[in-house]
């Protein structure tokens, strides 16, 4: 309850500063649950004045690159629209830095993982919350931070591993690593979450509810404990510890009577 009352605080004193001073105010990197958490917090204390509102302050959420995992809740100036938001920070980067790791030599480098990228800043002293998405290739990965701590890293991550990296500012539309998906369909009872975690990561009905009671389920950043929950078309759905899908919905009916779903599996 405390938490609560602190995070509530936090977001409006962040509106309160973007109307008084009529200038952009941000959040740190939130994750999609935390994201969720927010909203209902705000909208159980009357605070939502509009779809993308808080108190009569608009707001954006902006993670970095399009379907961004984490996520910043800015606050807009009244000069200021989304579009116009958006425009300037995908052409200068004010708030969120793109930054481009590479192997200074590719035929020796290792194969890194989003870990490895995500260890190597924490080992900095920076703190997760300062860290949005990672997303990262065979050869090179781009890490989405907050602007103040881009110049440190610029400036001393020189070793991921056994590596040796070079790191440098680009615009977030440099990045052209997108997530990767793989397509997931079969037959189910029905949309009944349990079921549709049953289908897509091959476990028993059993497991999958241990794994909503755990409070390890995720649909749309939202905590399900119900395994009954009814997934919609569009619904993103995160599993801790096995990874995410979109439920893209049903396609028909089984010759003997199973509803015929597809997902799109994330890899």
């Amino acid at each position: 309850m405390n938490e609560d009352k602190l995070l509530l605080g936090r977001i409006k004193d962040l509106a309160r500063r973007s109307y008084e001073g009529n200038y952009v105010t941000n959040t740190d990197f939130l994750s999609a649950s935390e994201l969720y958490e927010v909203n209902a917090l705000c909208a159980g204390e009357g605070l939502m004045t509009g779809r993308n509102q808080i108190e009569g302050v608009d707001f954006v959420i902006y993670g970095g690159p399009e379907e961004a995992e984490r996520a910043l809740i800015c606050f807009l100036p009244s000069f200021m629209s989304e579009a116009e938001f958006l425009a300037s920070e995908r052409e200068q980067g004010d708030i969120i830095s793109t930054i481009l790791i590479e192997p200074v030599n590719r035929k020796f480098a290792d194969e890194l993982s989003h870990r490895d990228f995500l260890g190597a800043l924490m080992n900095l002293g920076i703190e997760r919350n300062r860290i949005g998405d990672i997303r990262s290739s065979a050869s090179k990965g781009y890490v989405f931070v907050l602007k103040e701590v881009a110049g440190l890293i610029c400036d001393e991550l020189c070793r991921i591993k056994h590596t040796t990296v070079t790191c440098r500012e680009v615009s977030v539309s440099e990045c052209d690593i997108v997530p990767e998906f793989c397509p997931v369909s079969g037959t189910v009872s029905s949309n009944r979450l349990d079921a549709i975690l049953s289908l897509v990561y091959k476990l028993s009905r059993s497991k999958t509810a241990e794994l909503i009671k755990s409070e390890r389920v995720f649909v749309d950043g939202k905590t399900i404990l119900s395994p009954g929950h009814e997934l919609r078309i569009g619904n993103r759905v995160s599993v801790r510890g096995f990874g995410k899908f979109e439920f893209e919905g049903s396609s028909g009916v089984s010759k003997k009577g199973r509803l015929m779903v597809s997902v799109k599996k994330y890899k």
